[in-house]
């Protein structure tokens, strides 16, 4: 059974820990804090102090990086080193320097290295896959999708909400998925964003940030997220995707996953979070479970690191066209 250790002992950590519990060999989680090593305490695995601590003596054949958007590098670099698996949550980074360091790092040493884009496992958009894969719906030819969040997440749920943004912590999950489901890539971005709501609430990052992308297969991808929706919403995420293509169109709703409970406040409740027989199920679950199932069977995990790069690329171009106000061009910023 493959080893696996867990750095970050947040939301995710924990969420990743049960997910694979059965399928691997849980060796160990670490974090930096104090707190989240006693929450994590409640796994029943060996809590680490230090990442370098958890590689070291647990040695762990693969790791699960479930620290905050910025803080992937040095966890990433030190494992490759180290000749230890990586499967990275989204983004792969949040700077081309710490993505360039990875992506050394990982083709020097010859590991695997999974990013966490969840949504290739939801079947939702395997649908829509399927559709496009078969030829029902044919070539993509627009895609438009609204990923947000309600004001609860930048000031409860993270406390490092300052040094991310709605373009790092909710983008990559739209642009990979409309990368997937097209099989095409980014070429060129044009951004505009909001910012002043957060600010006083001494949050000094973006409010709502719009992107529009030229695909290099012709087709275009409008991509929204904000993080100031009020918190009298009917869960925390709002999740709209559509699509036009030669033989159809798409439009899916994945805020409240078809179900909504009204008591004595409007809510939704995620079916495909809760559990089911006392087992995890959802996207990032199934996602965690093939990591560990295909290095057990020798088999290249997916989406790797080019699936990464292309997204952290790419809102690196975002961020360059929000400072600038220009169209940017992917091939004037990368390597």
């Amino acid at each position: 059974m493959i080893r696996v250790g867990i750095v970050g002992a947040g939301i995710r950590g924990h969420l990743f820990a049960g997910a694979i519990s059965g399928y691997a060999d849980v060796v160990g989680i670490a974090d930096t804090s104090a707190s989240a090593r006693s929450s994590a305490e409640s796994l029943g695995v060996e809590v680490y102090d230090n990442f370098n601590t958890l590689l070291d003596d647990a040695r762990p054949d693969a790791i699960i990086v479930a620290t905050p958007d910025f803080a992937h590098r040095e966890v990433a670099v030190a494992a490759a080193e180290r000749g230890v698996h990586l499967l990275i949550e989204k983004p792969l980074a949040t700077s081309l320097a710490d993505a360039y360091a990875i992506e050394d790092a990982v083709r020097k040493h010859g590991v695997s290295c999974v990013v966490g884009f969840e949504n290739r496992w939801n079947p939702h958009f395997l649908a829509v896959r399927q559709g496009v894969e078969d030829g029902s719906l044919g070539q993509i030819v627009h895609q438009a999708a609204v990923l947000s969040n309600t004001y609860y997440v930048p000031t409860t749920m993270l406390s490092w909400a300052a040094n991310s943004s709605p373009v790092w912590f909710l983008m990559p999950h739209t642009l990979d998925l409309a990368c997937w489901l097209s099989g095409s890539r980014p070429v060129s971005v044009f951004a505009r964003g909001t910012r002043g709501l957060l600010a006083q609430k001494g949050i000094d990052t973006w409010d709502v940030v719009h992107a529009s992308f030229a695909f290099e297969d012709g087709s275009l991808v409008d991509l929204t997220s904000a993080w100031v929706l009020p918190e009298a919403s009917s869960g925390i995420v709002d999740f709209r995707y559509d699509a036009i293509a030669e033989g159809g169109a798409v439009h899916a709703n994945l805020g409240d996953q078809g179900l909504t409970v009204v008591s004595d406040a409007l809510r939704s409740i995620w079916p495909l979070g809760a559990p089911v027989d006392g087992r995890p199920v959802g996207p990032p679950v199934w996602m965690a479970q093939k990591f560990v199932q295909d290095l057990e069977m020798g088999t290249v995990p997916t989406p790797g690191l080019d699936a990464g790069l292309i997204v952290t690329e790419a809102l690196c171009a975002v961020e360059e066209s929000l400072r600038t106000g220009q169209v940017i061009r992917l091939a004037d910023i990368t390597r």
